[in-house]
């Protein structure tokens, strides 16, 4: 039956609200899993998804800026003076990953060979590669480290010898040289002198097993099967875990292989990756929540206890031997040179370090690595990784060439590789996952507050209508306010009652 007119609008806009409403409460408790489902597609190593060409060739702009630290005073350095150190720099290097020999495996993991290849960036550079700095000899600096415990007619002998290739504690080379390599005759010198010190031929430099060479053969989770496991490294170079450590928690392989984690990420997550060049784990803790370039972000950064000693943070004692905290001693993987990594400047390191040389000054903001991800794909979208290489320095007697030189841990130089999203990939970034997401959000509650708002105007609408139609309608006589009869009727009621009695007299 045909509902009357005046309830046809209250009607339609009631069951339009109930539709919008139902809509709304679907799209509330449908639409998270629908994303959920969404970002695993669209995540995992796989050809089909978005993120599989970012994962294979990374097309992010990454740079390597390189700062030197030029030595000021290297001839009173040599007279035990403190060192006095100028930055130099950056020299900025665009860097391209691209990956290799990559091979799925049964077993829900894919392995891959990822290389690297610098080019100079003039326009970026304060400075060219052809610029001369003063910097530690590390070679001769190094080595005399390594040789302190020869016998001491040995040390003299290779001392001579030193002396007569003309090296001495510190060099004047190019950035180029320092960086890529340069041909050194000392390299013969030591190999013949003491074979096996140093397992290399041929050229030296700080970066020359970075440029055209991959970070070994990594086998990590794809997904597949867990996406909570996607990225992280099941081996590298087929191992478990490392050798380099003297305990096993240090020589873990944790987390991933440093480009992507797991989805989903929360305040409470971290950021665990493994680097072949500080040949370790690290672990970085969530700080605050941020956007970049419309997509929200979590950024990373590196604890305190991060380059800490064995004193100030137990779980580290497995790296040491260990000096001051703040530094981390790498000569177990380094050819047993004394170097160190650390944060730039010694930031986050115990001051004894930065009083020691003269020129660092140490800050969060120029100093401070990070890393901003997107928590709902665990993909970065912005970052900056900074560690610094220091040598170890001092007077070892019989090598002549480190004269009065005081024990000093020498900054050589600092890096940060840094990259951000931009561009089409961000476009498509932020179209697929952010944005469409978002979009379906809004509207679940745009639809919920619609329909409640039209639901409530039925209601309005028909109490109104209610009201209007009892207003208009005739008023029904009530007994109990009902007044007393008119005079027209008594008289009537009179007759009627005489006419009873006489009838009821004639009878």
């Amino acid at each position: 039956m045909a509902a009357p007119a005046g309830r046809r609008v209250p009607l339609a806009l009631g069951l339009t609200g109930l539709a919008f409403a139902l809509f709304g409460l679907v799209l509330f408790f449908v639409l998270p899993s629908v994303v959920r489902d969404q970002v695993i597609k669209n995540v995992r190593i796989d050809p089909n998804s978005i993120a599989f060409s970012m994962w294979k060739d990374v097309p992010v702009p990454f740079y390597l800026s390189a700062f030197f630290f030029e030595v000021m005073n290297p001839t009173e350095i040599r007279l035990g003076a403190k060192p006095v150190v100028n930055q130099r720099g950056p020299y900025v290097y665009r860097e391209y990953r691209f990956k290799t020999n990559i091979t799925f495996h049964d077993n829900g993991t894919v392995s891959f060979l990822e290389y690297r290849r610098f080019y100079f960036q003039p326009d970026l550079s304060h400075g060219m590669e052809e610029d001369y700095i003063v910097v530690p000899n590390i070679l001769v600096m190094g080595a005399a480290v390594m040789l302190e415990t020869l016998p001491q007619f040995l040390k003299m002998l290779i001392s001579g010898a030193l002396a007569g290739l003309g090296q001495g504690a510190f060099m004047n080379r190019t950035v180029g040289e320092i960086m890529w390599g340069y041909d050194d005759p000392l390299i013969d010198v030591l190999n013949n002198f003491v074979p096996g010190l140093i397992p290399f031929k041929g050229k030296f430099g700080l970066f020359v097993d970075f440029n055209n060479s991959n970070t070994g053969m990594f086998t990590v989770y794809t997904g597949a099967t867990d996406i909570n496991q996607i990225h992280i490294v099941d081996t590298w170079n087929g191992l478990k875990k490392l050798n380099y450590w003297r305990s096993d928690e240090c020589n873990m392989i944790n987390g991933t292989s440093g480009e992507m984690w797991p989805p989903f990420m929360t305040p409470s997550s971290s950021l665990e990756f493994y680097s072949p060049d500080a040949c370790r784990s690290m672990k970085l803790v969530y700080e605050q929540s941020g956007v970049f370039k419309g997509v929200p972000t979590y950024r990373f950064v590196a604890p305190k206890t991060l380059f800490a000693n064995g004193t100030d943070y137990p779980p580290n004692e497995g790296f040491c031997p260990c000096r001051e905290s703040g530094i981390q001693n790498v000569s177990t993987c380094r050819m047993n040179a004394p170097v160190f990594i650390s944060h730039p400047h010694f930031y986050n390191a115990d001051p004894v370090l930065v009083e020691a040389v003269d020129g660092l000054h140490p800050n969060k903001e120029q100093h401070g690595l990070f890393l901003d991800v997107h928590p709902v794909t665990g993909i970065p979208m912005n970052c900056s990784i900074k560690l610094q290489l220091s040598l170890y320095m001092k007077k070892v007697s019989g090598i002549s060439q480190t004269g009065q030189i005081k024990p000093v841990v020498l900054p050589i130089l600092w890096f940060a590789e840094s990259g951000a999203i931009e561009g089409s990939v961000l476009k498509q970034f932020y179209t697929n996952l952010v944005l469409i997401p978002s979009v379906l959000e809004y509207v679940q509650y745009i639809c919920i507050g619609l329909g409640v708002a039209l639901i409530v105007a039925a209601i309005v609408l028909e109490v109104k209508r209610q009201r209007n139609a009892r207003e208009k309608s005739p008023r029904e006589p009530d007994p109990r306010t009902e007044p007393p009869q008119s005079s027209e009727t008594t008289p009537l009621l009179q007759d009627d009652s005489k006419t009873n009695q006489n009838d009821a007299a004639e009878a």
